[in-house]
């Protein structure tokens, strides 16, 4: 039986109240060096709000991934509490697991099944699977314009773009009431992105879902997210709706746009930062 947004109307999607998670990585050069602690998220606490889209922005390395993988009982905080409508994601992972599902940039399949296959397992892992699955798949990817014959070859023989589409249409079919997307277009094309896009709003719209959005895209915070946090170095550095901050960040009277807004608030243009992550990737 599906668990649907609406019946948590009166609690929180999420509560973080000082999340912290800190890795061992190990050390770089010539020489071996003894592993350095990484402080991914630093004592972040934040709020999102049933039915609302919210975006968290910041480069690569600023803890976004972290931050999702904590909500999706993925990685365990070392420290604070954080929950998914009342269900705390570490004593109860087992129920926050039936509200949520999660879009990453690195999406898993089994590479030799194709579309529908794992499609359909992830359905019937939620629930559903029953007459007319195949319809609502072949609709979905329809409006995000993956050729229907790729719905069933082997997911390896699908490029990395058709891949993330195809994910993005197993997350919305299985109806979770929280939709956690980390990064969910990247490697797409302008339009493919654009299609996710309104894809969300609709399943925001017709299904109640709450959509927390981590992304580096400014324009696409910007067109989708009714709320946005900015995250840098493990730390909220401010929150807000898009106009609120633009407004608060404004100088002579001007408007601030979300990327003055970030510049302000962490001292760096985040497309600058996003260049220099992948560089030393």
């Amino acid at each position: 039986m599906l668990v649907r947004a609406v019946d948590q109307v009166n609690k929180a999607a999420v509560e973080m109240c000082g999340i912290t998670k800190r890795f061992q990585v190990s050390g770089r050069g010539l020489r071996r060096r003894p592993p350095v602690e990484k402080l991914a998220l630093d004592h972040v606490s934040l709020e999102v709000a049933t039915g609302e889209i919210t975006g968290v922005l910041g480069a690569n390395g600023s803890g976004k991934s972290t931050l999702i993988r904590v909500l999706a009982t993925l990685l365990t905080p070392d420290e604070g509490k954080a929950s998914v409508f009342g269900y705390d994601v570490v004593r109860q992972a087992a129920a926050v697991r039936r509200h949520i599902n999660r879009v990453s940039v690195e999406a898993a399949f089994f590479k030799e099944m194709s579309p529908w296959e794992n499609i359909l397992y992830a359905a019937r892992l939620y629930g559903s699977g029953g007459a007319g699955t195949r319809t609502r798949v072949e609709a979905v990817l329809d409006r995000l314009e993956l050729p229907r014959e790729t719905l069933d070859r082997p997911m390896k023989q699908l490029s990395r773009g058709q891949q993330q589409k195809v994910a993005i249409a197993r997350s919305f079919l299985t109806s979770p009431s929280l939709l956690l997307m980390d990064e969910p277009t990247t490697g797409l094309d302008p339009r493919s992105r654009r299609e996710v896009q309104d894809l969300v709003n609709v399943v925001r719209a017709e299904r109640a879902a709450t959509v927390l959005l981590s992304t580096h895209d400014l324009a696409e915070a910007e067109a989708l997210c009714d709320r946005v946090v900015i995250l840098d170095e493990g730390r909220v550095l401010a929150e807000g709706t898009p106009q609120d901050l633009c407004r608060e960040y404004a100088t002579d009277g001007q408007p601030a746009t979300l990327e003055d807004v970030f510049l302000r608030v962490s001292g760096k243009r985040l497309e600058e930062d996003v260049e220099e992550e992948e560089a030393g990737s």
